[in-house]
């Protein structure tokens, strides 16, 4: 079996108090390992010798590692009775981004980062299954501990691990951002949608180029790239219902080689974020007829092409309890609070898609963490590493006890 027995007789101890002194045993441990993951990042979809550290530090714990799909690492810890099975996720992967933090512990990959505070996530569920082993904790079920690949890419991990098979026995699964946008010491979290939905789309202009002195003589595609991106705004503004939060951003335009000369073509990428699925079917028809109307409105004929991405993270109500209830119980009532829905996605809408749970941001912003995520200069409030550890590992436990 994929676990390790934690054999002592059950008891109804408040098992927060028993779990928070160990996990601040293991804190300088929880930052050491961060920092080793932070100087080797790997890609999406390439994190193997990540996956094979974090294997090597569960089975010093004595659990028993495997895998679903030869990226990610899954290990049990198991109770001393049957029950429920809790998981809890992290994510792994890093950014395409060449760090400029300066730190001693600085990415040692060329052009790879943890510029999103996956380390940190990394670090902080292995310090949970660590006290969680350590703790001389009873409980009923199981605790099952998923360090999942690529969700920084679509598809990503997520999606993969869910088709094959990761949530067969999980009847909850938990997780938590580390947030920029929040003050350190702080948890945000509420019911329903948290973070978006995110599909992208990609529009070609074919016009007729020539020289930029004669534009009477061709049709313009940057004229007709810059029409679209005003014009793209009133998708949301006079076709949405304005309930239903949505964006639409052009992220990338690409045109031209030259300052004289006007190009044949010209392509715009962007992205889409929204809450409620219907958007989400109701916005592509939207822009297309909106792109094919401006090109034909110059004489320019467009291509359109509408790629659907991770759907928004949707928490379960009773679930979003739990994590309020650890929440206040490990940082205290006023340090808990709603959280504002964010429109940046996350593929562990996946997860909640299939069974209940929830996820939540842990807040790391202070004087000296300035930079927001995916920047070069990213950092994280790594004393809030250990309270990371002290929250899914209580989370779980506090899941599994109301289900006895």
């Amino acid at each position: 079996m994929d676990s390790k027995l934690v054999n002592h007789a059950y008891d109804n101890t408040d098992k927060q108090t028993r779990i928070n002194p160990i996990v601040d045993e293991y804190a300088a441990w929880i930052v050491e390992t961060r920092r080793h993951l932070h100087q080797y990042p790997e890609l999406s979809h390439h994190e193997m010798k990540t996956a094979g550290y974090i294997r090597e530090q569960l089975e010093s714990m004595g659990l028993v590692t495997r895998s679903y799909t030869g990226k990610d690492v899954v290990a049990y810890i198991e109770g001393t009775e049957a029950g429920k099975t809790v998981a809890l996720r992290a994510d792994i992967d890093a950014l395409p981004i060449q760090e400029e933090t300066e730190l001693p512990f600085a990415s040692q990959n060329p052009g790879v980062m943890h510029a999103c505070g996956h380390d940190g996530h990394t670090a902080i569920l292995l310090g949970a299954a660590r006290a969680l082993v350590n703790a001389n904790v009873p409980f009923s079920g199981k605790i099952k501990l998923i360090f999942q690949h690529a969700e920084e890419v679509v598809p990503g991990g997520a999606s993969e691990l869910v088709e094959a098979g990761v949530l067969e026995d999980v009847d909850a699964i938990f997780g938590l951002h580390l947030w920029q946008n929040v003050d350190s010491g702080l948890l945000e979290t509420c019911a329903g949608p948290i973070m978006a939905g995110s599909d992208s789309f990609t529009v070609k202009i074919q016009g007729r180029g020539g020289h930029g002195s004669m534009p009477h003589l061709t049709i313009d595609p940057i004229v007709i790239a810059s029409h679209l991106v005003t014009q793209l705004q009133t998708v949301v503004s006079r076709s949405i219902n304005p309930l239903y939060p949505a964006v639409i951003s052009v992220g990338q335009i690409q045109s031209g080689d030259t300052y004289n000369i006007i190009p044949d073509t010209a392509q715009l990428q962007g992205t889409v974020r929204y809450f409620h699925p219907d958007v989400q079917d109701e916005i592509p028809p939207l822009i297309e007829r909106l792109v094919n109307g401006v090109c034909a409105s110059f004489g320019a004929v467009s291509t359109f092409e509408y790629v659907k991405g991770d759907p928004s993270v949707v928490n379960d109500s009773r679930m979003n309890s739990i994590v309020e209830q650890v929440g206040r119980k490990v940082l205290g009532e006023e340090n808990v609070r709603p959280a504002v829905p964010s429109m940046a996605g996350e593929d562990f809408s996946y997860y909640l898609q299939r069974v209940p749970g929830a996820y939540f941001f842990l807040g790391i912003r202070n004087e000296q963490v300035a930079y927001s995520h995916h920047h070069p200069r990213f950092t994280i409030d790594e004393k809030m590493l250990p309270v990371g550890s002290k929250l899914l590992a209580g989370i779980a436990l506090e899941y599994l006890e109301q289900q006895r």
